[in-house]
């Protein structure tokens, strides 16, 4: 009992921050301040960027929607100077959209992490401090709670070189055909698309917001210092007020490991828990587990404590397993998991290895010697014998668990540092829940089926589906070293046989070692080989081109298939000259491919000098072999005449992909100035453009850009997006950059 009772305070301070607390000071977003650039020159244009950060259930009003409708509108007012000048309006970067009921009409609003982006152009030399102050207001949906923010913020300092330009007091240029706010309207309207709307000293100017394209936001903060001074408004400061635009871009969900990725993917990893529970491995320890805590000389209080305990110690078990890969791989070792060619084949033979031991071919069992003594430790009671008997669970039903968990850090490997952590947790939760809900509840315990030949049937499953699995990883592999051993129609048969073999056995046409008689086809059996064998004639028509979308991020992409009816039946009409034109032979163009028969370049200098030539923007395409989004945008969005023909008529597509492992060659490898690491192979050089000039490590990413320009985010033609599925959107996108290009290389009239 004096365990128990030191475990109470822990218990206590664990729980505490989840007691509502009655009245407290809400903070729930957090404004932090940046600059793109922190050295400049006198006529360079750079970002003022306000980085916010939600707490969970919480909601930040962005700034483009009417700010007449209700809601405060995300406000920043910043004071006027000779030392720079306000180009166009604030744009929302990471921000979603929706009708709200209440205000009867669309508001903007971020969830998570959102960005906020005032541009500026500097005008004289020195070194620049701008401070700013900021309004907006933050939601919660769950009791309805408002509150009203205003901070201080200050940008900079940002360090300029050059000679003063022109006197300026503070010019702004709003974009051509928004509507401004009636209550403050500009005191000009531009005649042309460089003309400048003056504000008096004494006046504001409000600054019409368009709609912004949000980039990844968890990966988008950008260098500068954040600073919360105290900061009285200027009288003569130019507030940036965002008003009602028509939608000039695209308008991206940012994928956010942080935010809703990250609760999909320990809902994901919970439902991987709850598989394992019905594996043959783990489902009948369930009620000998479970006898062990209602039955002996412990009172119910005491059993439920302890079965309470022991469902704690699986979550910390695996919670410690999933910190561990944390730890001893990091943020460098989780991507070098997903595209280095050591660990793909590891973990392709580690699945091919627990798959044909879940058909039978052979039994993985830990030493028993390892196992021996943890349950000697078990057996000796008291809370460190709880501790062990669930450390024996853990190891006992390895065989079974071992690939689950496997497959949940190989997933894992594919997003940020926290990912693991998450989803060991989600998966030991579901795991560790029924112990601990039949030792509180046993009665439950007679609603359960009785252990038979169906836990068989679930291990066999699950081998045909490991089986599948392992595929993946030798195709990441075979993709970014060129191999070309695993094309897409081998691919494909190897998944059609085994989803039809999965069929048969659960028809029971064959047995497998260790299967009992078969006397009658259940319904659940039925229904899963109906799954088995509609998932074969899904996939038969992707032997003959067809994409097969919903796998497009599992399947080698279409160019590597090496026959299809579909084309030869129906050959593509020939383009225009205009958009096969290719100004010089594409370097890497012999290993690498773009979809959908577009021509391009796997080169960014190659691009720019033929964007030049064509008076052509440039289209980036940041992506990778490895890249599961990457293959769904070019399946689903790509693939639309809309999308496809602005690429083929209106854009130099380049695609950078940021794993391969082709070596450059030596008078191209290079020191980066971001991380001081050698740049040796092309996805290295790619992935250095990709941070270094946008400040985004994930794929997919794409960028227009004007081939005059530099490769960075304060010279794009439109804000970048990532993963849009939303064809729509990214056709707004692509007009958005084709109109800006268009607007800034139009011929100057002379007189």
């Amino acid at each position: 009992m004096s365990t128990l009772k030191k475990l109470v305070p822990l218990l206590v301070l664990l729980l505490l921050p989840l007691w509502p607390v009655a009245a407290q000071v809400l903070t729930p977003t957090k404004l932090t301040a940046a600059v793109s650039k922190t050295t400049a020159k006198v006529g360079d244009e750079i970002d003022l960027v306000v980085n916010a950060r939600m707490e969970p259930n919480w909601h930040l009003y962005a700034t483009n929607f009417d700010p007449d409708l209700g809601p405060t509108v995300f406000t920043l007012t910043i004071p006027k100077s000779a030392a720079y000048a306000l180009v166009g309006p604030p744009k929302s970067v990471g921000e979603k959209k929706k009708f709200d009921d209440v205000f009867k009409g669309d508001v903007t609003y971020f969830e998570g992490t959102g960005q906020i982006k005032q541009r500026i152009k500097i005008l004289q030399p020195g070194t620049l401090t701008i401070k700013a102050e900021a309004d907006y207001q933050t939601c919660t949906d769950v009791d309805g709670r408002c509150v009203p923010g205003n901070d201080a913020l200050s940008f900079g300092p940002i360090t300029v070189t050059g000679t003063a330009a022109a006197p300026s007091t503070g010019a702004v240029t709003p974009p051509a055909a928004t509507p401004t706010s009636a209550t403050t309207p500009p005191t000009a309207t531009p005649a042309t698309p460089t003309a400048t709307a003056a504000a008096t000293p004494e006046s504001t100017t409000a600054i019409a917001a368009t709609d912004a394209t949000p980039a990844p936001t968890a990966d988008t903060a950008t260098l500068g210092s954040a600073v919360t001074t105290e900061l009285a408004a200027s009288p003569g400061a130019v507030t940036a007020v965002p008003t009602p635009a028509a939608s000039v871009a695209a308008t991206a969900p940012a994928v956010d490991p942080a935010a809703g990725g990250l609760w999909a993917f320990a809902f994901g990893a919970f439902v991987f828990g709850l598989g394992a529970l019905i594996t043959p491995c783990v489902f009948p320890l369930i009620p000998m587990t479970v006898s062990f805590f209602t039955s002996g000389g412990d009172s119910r209080q005491r059993g439920i404590t302890k079965a309470v305990v022991y469902g704690l110690s699986i979550i910390f078990i695996y919670v410690v397993i999933g910190l561990l890969v944390t730890v001893l791989l990091g943020a460098d070792g989780l991507n070098l998991i997903s595209t280095h060619w050591l660990p793909n084949l590891i973990f392709f033979a580690v699945f091919v290895t627990f798959g044909l031991s879940f058909l039978g071919l052979f039994e993985i069992t830990l030493p028993h010697g390892m196992v021996n003594k943890i349950d000697a430790q078990a057996d000796k009671g008291g809370w460190g014998g709880v501790f062990f008997m669930a450390l024996t669970l853990v190891v006992v039903s390895f065989s079974c668990t071992g690939p689950i968990v496997a497959t949940i850090l190989s997933l894992a490997a594919q997003g940020q540092r926290v990912t693991p952590v998450v989803g060991m947790l989600g998966f030991s939760l579901a795991f560790a829940l029924p112990f601990t809900l039949f030792a509180i509840f046993p009665a439950w315990l007679k609603s359960l089926p009785r252990s038979g030949g169906w836990l068989n049937t679930v291990k066999v499953v699950l081998g045909f589906v490991e089986l599948m699995l392992a595929l993946k990883f030798l195709s990441m592999a075979d993709l970014a070293y060129h191999w070309d051993l695993l094309s897409r129609d081998l691919y494909i048969t190897i998944w059609i046989t085994l989803s039809g073999l999965l069929g048969l056995y659960l028809l029971g046409r064959f047995k497998l070692s260790h299967d009992s008689d078969l006397p009658h086809l259940s319904v659940g059996r039925l229904l899963m080989a109906v799954l088995a064998f509609g998932f074969m004639v899904y996939l038969v028509p992707g032997l003959f081109g067809a994409p097969l979308p919903l796998l497009a991020g599992y399947l080698p992409p279409q160019t590597s298939h090496d026959f299809s009816l579909a084309s030869a039946a129906t050959p593509m009409a020939p383009a225009t000259p205009a958009t096969n034109t290719l100004c010089e032979e594409p370097r890497y163009a012999d290993f690498l491919e773009l979809p959908h028969g577009l021509h391009g370049y796997f080169d960014l200098a190659q691009a720019q000098r033929c964007a030049r030539a064509l008076n052509k923007p440039i289209f980036i395409d940041f992506t990778g072999h490895a890249c599961v989004n990457c293959r769904k945008m070019e399946a689903t969005v790509w693939s639309d005449p809309q999308v496809l023909k602005r690429l083929r008529d209106d854009y130099v597509v380049v695609a950078l992909y940021v794993d391969d492992k082709a070596t450059l060659p030596a008078n191209e490898q290079y020191t980066s100035a971001h991380d001081g690491k050698e740049k040796t192979t092309l996805g290295k050089k790619n992935a250095d453009l990709q941070l270094t000039g946008f400040n985004v490590n994930a794929q997919p990413y794409y960028v227009l850009l004007d081939p005059e320009a530099p490769a960075d985010l304060a010279h794009t033609l439109a804000p970048p997006i990532a993963y849009e599925p939303d064809v729509a959107a990214f056709v707004r996108f692509l007009d958005a950059g084709l109109a800006q290009y268009k607007q800034q290389n139009q011929p100057v009239a002379v007189r």
